[in-house]
């Protein structure tokens, strides 16, 4: 018969033998022979150590040793992923090309991000509310996915073409756009791979960085998709995608510090200033010259005697640029009970800044949602304002918030919670992952790369960079892999809750019209 087979259970024993087959069969029994006795000895002195220390030991001691035999099995077992450092290194110019990215890559997952909780852990919280749009940008496509001839069709309207395979990132470079918005934005595509290695799908997407949306959902239907195209802002007239904007990772060209950083810093401007001894007035300032209703609000201001309970200022950039940036510090703006906000061309990146100053935000009527403003609710988050009338509103809110002050600062503060931790960074991040994770699973073709695609990596990106704009690409930069699940995200909205939700937003802006027509009337 041959030998018994080597059980798994058996490694020890297997070892132990080998052990003594090297030291040789005399050897070990001299050793048996001569240990026999002490092991003997110290058995019976264990044994009154024993029964001597029972009688001493309290029974805190005892609990501590018992609670400790209880953890231990859990901690030998615990195998939760470690995060590791993000590091960027440039290579030598002379040697070494740019563009070179030597990093080694996870290969893309499956569709899903999240990958199952292991036994024993909790699963992820759900993402916030806002999340759930998430659904209704990709609603479009959810009958006839995408075919790589819709997406092609939307190169016309692209800065840049995007692609991940394998878990690498790269990028077709159409025409450079208005200052570094491109430049900005490919960064935080960069990060978002460093943060979550492996998990980005292979994906292929187009990118337009300008202002106003172009996908009108009018000249489109299920028979004649439309093509699928990301960008900042949309309305409710057109279908683009929307994704987080490049001032999340910085805008150097007026100053403005990447989020996280310029963030906590408007954290600590709230705690300098309690919002009872800010200026009794509504503040904005920015450049007037890219809207009908910016000017409009420029004839706020007191004139003629007439006070509208407004302080607006006209940003003139090449001035401030001159001066060192010195009267443009967002942080240093939270000196005033009210802020308001209007929008630029389209949307604007302000809408943060002016949030999260702790003063409640008067917002002028708008139009255009970016991903995350879908998530504010008027009443709760900011206070409306009539775009055909805006002085008379703006001082309509003035004044009710100076006789109800607590009812306001409640505002401002629901407001900046929302802004500063529902739209940290961590969440934009995760915001992002979902939204090209879902995205992904829509695709009807396997992704490829174009002719003229370039890699794209910290390398690539930054290390060609200079003055502001490298500071801001390495103050945006992660530093450490992520080491836990994203959050799980929610829900589509049913159509009945999208009603209510339109609803809600309806009867609270009749609410203070309402108020407004009351003391109007009051007046007279």
């Amino acid at each position: 018969m041959g030998s018994a087979p080597r059980r798994w259970w058996r490694g020890e024993e297997a070892n132990c033998g080998a052990a003594e087959s090297r030291m040789g069969g005399g050897a070990v029994g001299a050793i048996q022979s001569s240990t026999k006795g002490v092991v003997f000895f110290f058995l019976v002195l264990l044994v009154l150590v024993a029964v001597i220390s029972r009688r001493w030991m309290d029974d805190s001691t005892f609990s501590m040793i018992s609670s400790w035999r209880e953890q231990a099995p859990r901690l030998q077992h615990s195998h939760q992923p470690q995060p590791k450092p993000v590091t960027l290194t440039c290579p030598n110019h002379t040697t070494t090309p740019l563009h070179y990215c030597r990093r080694t890559i996870t290969p893309s997952p499956s569709s899903s991000p999240s990958a199952p909780a292991t036994s024993g852990t909790e699963p992820p919280p759900s993402c916030p509310d806002y999340f759930r749009w998430i659904h209704e940008d990709l609603r479009p496509w959810n009958s006839t996915g995408i075919t790589r001839k819709m997406l092609e069709s939307a190169r016309q309207f692209a800065a840049f073409r995007l692609l991940v395979i394998g878990g690498r990132v790269y990028v077709d470079q159409y025409h450079r756009v208005f200052q570094t918005r491109d430049l900005f934005t490919l960064w935080g595509f960069v990060q978002l791979a460093n943060r979550y290695p492996g998990r980005l799908p292979d994906l292929d997407l187009m990118f337009n960085c300008e202002d106003m949306p172009t996908v009108k959902a009018d000249d489109y239907n299920t028979s004649h998709p439309p093509p699928p195209l990301f960008r900042y802002c949309k309305d409710d007239s057109t279908v683009d995608i929307v994704f987080p904007d490049w001032s999340f990772w910085g805008w150097p060209e007026i100053n403005v510090k990447p989020w996280e950083v310029l963030r906590e810093e408007m954290k600590e401007a709230n705690d300098r200033m309690a919002w009872e001894k800010r200026k009794p007035y509504a503040f904005w300032k920015g450049n007037p010259t890219v809207s009908g209703h910016r000017k409009d609000l420029m004839r706020c201001n007191s004139s003629n005697g007439h006070d509208w309970n407004a302080r607006v200022y006209a940003q003139d950039w090449v001035k401030e640029i001159e001066n060192g940036f010195k009267d443009s510090n967002l942080a240093e703006q939270c000196i005033y009970r009210y802020k308001i906000f209007v929008e630029g061309r389209a949307w604007s990146v302000s809408s943060k800044y002016i949030l999260a100053c702790d003063s409640p935000a008067l917002f002028v009527t708008t139009h255009f949602h970016d991903f995350m403003t879908r998530g504010l609710m008027p009443g709760r988050h900011y206070w409306p304002i009539r775009e055909d009338n805006q002085c008379r509103s703006i001082k309509f809110a003035v004044d009710w918030g100076n006789k109800h002050q607590e009812k306001v600062q409640a505002m401002g503060k629901e407001g900046s919670s929302f802004i500063l931790e529902e739209v940290k960074m961590e969440f934009v991040y995760q915001y992002m992952l979902h939204l090209l994770t879902e995205y992904a699973k829509l695709l009807r073709y396997e992704p490829t790369l174009p002719e003229n695609a370039t890699e794209l990596c910290l390398e690539s990106v930054a290390c060609g960079e200079e003055g502001r704009v490298r500071e801001f690409l390495m103050e945006a930069m992660v530093k450490w892999t992520c080491d836990s699940e994203p959050c799980t995200l929610p829900p589509p909205y049913s159509a009945g809750e999208l009603e209510q939700l339109r609803s809600r937003k309806a009867d609270a802006i009749k609410q203070v019209e309402e108020w407004k027509q009351e003391a109007w009337e009051e007046e007279h």
